[in-house]
């Protein structure tokens, strides 16, 4: 069984993934929060294998959460959601040891297989936001070490998130990704 903890500040969102991640067989939700004080101190308590984290949060950023976690409870792997992935966000998730990091459109069945991987030891960056990250300029060698991942296994997740959509490359693909507001 996969302990998890689940921290946002919008209660729909929150209580949404709650209800949905809590009918997959090896997950268990064992704390809420809505802010990164209440966050690092149910986490502290709660001891969760995977803390979800809201990007955005009152007191502490999902970030800040992450940066403290790591210090405290090593063993607890991390995953940050956002509506709002800017690559910069991206970076600085990463350097502070962010597990996973994906969207808030996501569903609960694409969130509990992340949460599973991360469990694992993996990483994991949704595609959308790994291409906008390397249109901003960065090379694939740049984004597979900052991501802790092989340049091919960056190479396939671009091709992915440009075919998937059925663009002609990851630049076509990030345009109705930013249109759509899925991504700054």
């Amino acid at each position: 069984m996969i302990r998890v903890l689940l921290a946002d500040d919008d209660y729909l969102i929150r209580g949404a993934f709650a209800a949905l991640l809590s009918l997959e067989e090896d997950l268990e939700i064992v704390a809420e929060a809505a802010t990164g004080p209440d966050a690092i101190e149910m986490a502290l308590h709660h001891r969760p294998d995977v803390a979800v984290l809201d990007l955005q949060m009152p007191g502490k950023d999902g970030v800040a959460v992450v940066e403290r976690l790591t210090e405290v409870l090593p063993s607890c792997k991390t995953v940050i959601v956002t509506g709002h992935a800017l690559p910069g966000r991206l970076k600085r998730a990463l350097t502070h040891g962010v597990n996973g990091f994906v969207l808030k459109a996501v569903s609960a069945h694409e969130l509990a297989t992340v949460i599973r991987s991360v469990h694992t030891g993996n990483r994991y960056i949704d595609p959308v936001v790994a291409a906008d990250a390397i249109s901003e300029g960065a090379s694939i060698e740049e984004v597979a070490e900052r991501a802790a991942l092989a340049p091919g296994t960056v190479r396939n997740r671009l091709s992915s998130g440009t075919t998937e959509p059925g663009a002609e490359n990851r630049h076509a693909a990030a345009r109705p990704a930013r249109q759509g507001g899925w991504i700054n």
